[in-house]
Order: C-alpha cells, then structure tokens, then sequence
C-alpha cells in the first residue's frame, strides 16, 4: 500500500466531500508539485496541509511562504520541463529539503505538469511517489493519434480525418482526397501552436514538409469553422468527475506569435447550451471510462472543436496531466463549494478508503448556477526580436484604470482577493535579467468577467490588460556581445511551460 496522505490514525472510510475536505486538511505527509513555476495548481496549498511547491523560477520573489525556488547552479541548458524537473531534483538543496521534511523514514508524494522515466528513477533515489501513471503510458496516451483511437473505441467523434504516413504532397492529396482542400495535419506530439500546420496548397506544403514527413504517422483532418474548449476530469474508482466547460482562447496575436497557439480560456456559463454542455460532459466521461481501461487514473483534460456550421462537437485532443487551464479549474466557485478537482486526483494516491457519488457531483458541477465568471490570459512576447528585460510586473493583484493603464495593488499568491472586474491577479513568469524572445511567456493574467466578445473575439478589457502588463516590462537591445547566447537561450527556452 503507499504511503498515507493522511495522518497515522486515519483508517476510517472517507463518506462524501466533508470527511474529504477534513482528511487533507489533517494531512501529514509531505506533498511536493515540482514544476517550472506553481502556476498550475495555484492555491492547492490552502487546501492540503504540506503541500510545497518546488519551482525552478520564483514568480513571488520569496513572499510565497510555500514556493521553494533553489539557488541557480550551472546546469545544460534546458529543452523541456522534463529537464527542469530533473534539475530541481537533483539539487542539493531541494535534496536536503525533502529529507529534512521526511516523516518516519517516508519522503513523501511529489506530482509534476510534465515527467519522464528519468524523473521516475530520481523520485525512486529520494523515496518520493510519484503520484500519476507511468510516464510511459502518459506519453502513449498523449499522442494525438492515439487520442483518437480512443475517442473512436468510446464512440466519441473526431473531426474527418485521415491517420496515415504523408510523405510528400501528392501523396497527401492521394490518401486524404476525400477531405478538401484544406486540410489541418497534426503531428503526434507537442505543443498545438507549433505542430498544427493548415496546408491549402503545395507551397504550404513546403513549409512545413520536413516536421510533417518525419513522423510515422500523422493525424490530417478536414478543415472546419471551428471554437475551441476544454474540459478537465479525474478518473476515480469510482468513475470519472468532469469539470466544468471552458472556452479557449486560441491564435490571438495579441497574446501568442503561433497561429492556432493556446491563449487563455473562459469560465462562461452562457457560452454554451445546456444540451452542448450535457453532451461535453458525457464525452469526456465515456473518455475517462476508456483511459481507466488502460490503467489510467488522475486527472486529464479534453479539447473539444465546435463546428461552427454544423453545430457538432468533435473530440480534439487530451492532455493527460494537469494543464493550463488547472488554475482556472480549481480555483472556481464550485471547487470552493465542494473541492477542487485535483483533490481527488490525490486520493488516488491516498491509503484511504471513500464513498463518492460522481453522478451526482457531476450533475451539481455541470449547472451553469454553480459556475462563475472567469478568464484567463496567457501573455507571449510576439515580436520577432531578443531582448534583455530590466524591469518586470510584479506578481499579485493589479487594478485597470479608466484610462486604460493598470497599477499594482498588493502582492498576492493567487486569485482569491480580486474584487471586481477592474482587478485582476498577474502571475509573473519572466524576471529581470531574463531575455524576451518571440514565445518567450511573460506572465498570466486572471480576472472575473468575460475577455472575448459575443463574436469571440478579444474584448476591449481583455485588450487593455493586455497592453498594460506588456507596457510593465522594460527591455533593452542585446549587445553584441551577447547575441550569440541571447538567440541559444531563445532557442533552448522556446518550449511548453504550462
């Protein structure tokens, strides 16, 4: 059995969301989210005794009292998060903090966004669990084309689409004829903004032909109006628990220089029908239901595509892992009400017993009068230029003027105090000394109310904010000098954070 999450003493079965809530509040194992930054389960802190977070950057400069951010040491340089993960816990200090911190000869628990099978061996030497599937069948599971093998084994449609090995143009007219022509071809893997191409034509083709061709196989689609959103869950033993539907944010050049790039996303109640939200939610249950098949438990999230003109909605892809929009998730209203969704991921974890009635947890969660009014905007540096940053947005709560400048109020650790529509929380990722490439994230910003129009399109306010954080970060030209290191850290840098 692994190690409790609990106190010593606690055997008893946990009966419903209350003994739930009491059972991590008494915990007394230490908890460690090792990650780039804390972004994505910010808050979980105040709702598992223990929990720390092991961050390679510092968004809060020493104010967050549960953020360890180790002493920089020299180190390659970084081409995933797996790597910084890696690093941070072959650090001494990170080393010497989870055997200070041990209880009873027991390390703890550690969870990440991403991980390999090297971090699996690094959590072994230390004695951490590692509280999520195998890194091997996360990254199975991850692939966009086994992704829609599953969606088709839980009869949950894709958009038409072709799983094949394209290797040249007119072997892709030949085997996705049938498709039009324009098609959207996506590789196995990565990040939707760097390997989604929209191919009309041969010169598109062309661009895009060696990332294409080196795959074994590629998923290419038909092309269709489509909205984004997604939706988070938790496979249980006792079954699937599904958040609520967020709209995305997708290819604003405002926030991201990758067309097709994640964004942000919204908390809308009104964005959708009940009838889309019902069927959403019974999707990505039945998905859920196929991944436990597979011997997946914890937390996952679903991309869906609204078609536009048919008004169906398709199975996009699944992220299975915590993501970007975790934030937006357990932060909300209903996760105050009852838990947030992670929680339950860690009683997976948990040598507890539990009672839950997922049916009706999932009823409550769908119902647009438990659902609040949030969006979130994750800021890019768009311009094709390297830069070294002198001046930073500090993290905490910043207020938007009537004229459309923003001003810092107070340094908080996440979302709980903004007030109104006027306010917003900014998480800072890029810092002074850091250099601002095109990709380069510089921070994420959350406010209540809406951030797109009617049209889904950026809103003023969303604007504003916008323009006023980006106005907070000073920049100079890089010399010379430095040129040469500036566009290998860009280089190196320019992957997934969130």
């Amino acid at each position: 059995m692994s190690t409790s999450i609990a106190t010593k003493t606690a055997t008893k079965t946990l009966r419903g969301i209350p003994d739930i809530r009491l059972f991590f509040h008494r915990n007394e194992t230490p908890i460690y989210f090792v990650s780039a930054t804390n972004f994505n389960l910010l808050g979980i802190d105040e709702w598992v005794r223990h929990f720390r977070f092991i961050s390679y950057i510092d968004c809060f400069d020493g104010q967050h009292p549960h953020v360890i951010s180790p002493s920089e040491i020299p180190h390659r340089p970084f081409t995933s998060i797996e790597d910084i993960n890696n690093y941070l816990l072959e650090h001494k200090e990170v080393v010497d903090l989870i055997r200070k911190r041990s209880q009873d000869g027991k390390a703890g628990k550690a969870v990440f966004l991403f991980f390999d099978e090297q971090t699996e061996e690094l959590c072994r030497q230390l004695g951490l669990e590692v509280c999520f599937p195998p890194a091997k069948l996360r990254q199975e599971i991850d692939s966009k084309i086994m992704t829609t093998r599953i969606g088709d084994r839980a009869g949950i449609a894709s958009v038409p689409n072709v799983l094949a090995k394209i290797g040249s143009y007119a072997e892709l007219r030949e085997k996705t004829g049938h498709l039009g022509d324009d098609v959207v071809i996506q590789t196995a893997f990565g990040d939707s903004g760097h390997t989604t191409f929209f191919i009309s034509n041969e010169a598109d083709w062309d661009k895009h032909a060696e990332e294409i061709k080196s795959d074994p196989e590629v998923k290419v689609m038909k092309k269709i109006r489509c909205r984004g959103s997604a939706q988070e869950a938790c496979v249980t033993r006792h079954g699937t628990i599904v958040g609520p539907l967020m709209t995305e944010l997708v290819g604003f050049k405002e926030l991201t220089p990758y067309r097709g790039g994640w964004c942000g996303n919204e908390v809308f109640a009104e964005a959708f029908t009940q009838d889309v939200r019902n069927k959403a939610c019974d999707m990505t249950f039945k998905f859920g239901e196929e991944l436990r098949k597979l011997g997946y438990r914890g937390y996952f999230e679903l991309d869906f595509l609204r078609d536009l003109d048919t008004d169906e909605l398709y199975l996009g892809e699944v992220n299975p892992r915590v993501t970007g929009a975790s934030a937006m998730t357990n932060l909300a209203a209903f996760a105050h009400a009852d838990a947030p969704l992670f929680l339950f991921h860690l009683l997976e974890w948990a040598d507890v017993d539990f009672e839950l009635d997922v049916a009706d947890l999932n009823q409550r969660w769908s119902d647009p009068d438990n659902i609040d009014n949030w969006g979130q905007l994750v800021i890019k540096h768009t311009a094709d230029t390297v830069e070294l940053i002198t001046s930073a947005p500090e993290s905490g709560i910043w207020e938007l003027n009537d004229d459309g400048s923003i001003k810092y109020v107070r340094m908080q650790t996440h979302r709980r105090t903004v007030e109104s529509e006027k306010q917003g929380f900014f998480l800072r990722i890029s810092k002074p000394g850091d250099y601002k490439y095109e990709g380069a994230d510089l921070g994420i910003l959350i406010t209540p109310g809406r951030l797109m129009t009617e049209d889904f399109e950026l809103n003023d306010r969303a604007r504003a904010w916008t323009e006023g954080i980006k106005s907070h970060f000073v920049s100079r030209p890089v010399p010379a000098a430095e040129t040469v290191v500036a566009e290998q850290v860009a280089e190196a840098g320019n992957f997934k954070l969130m």
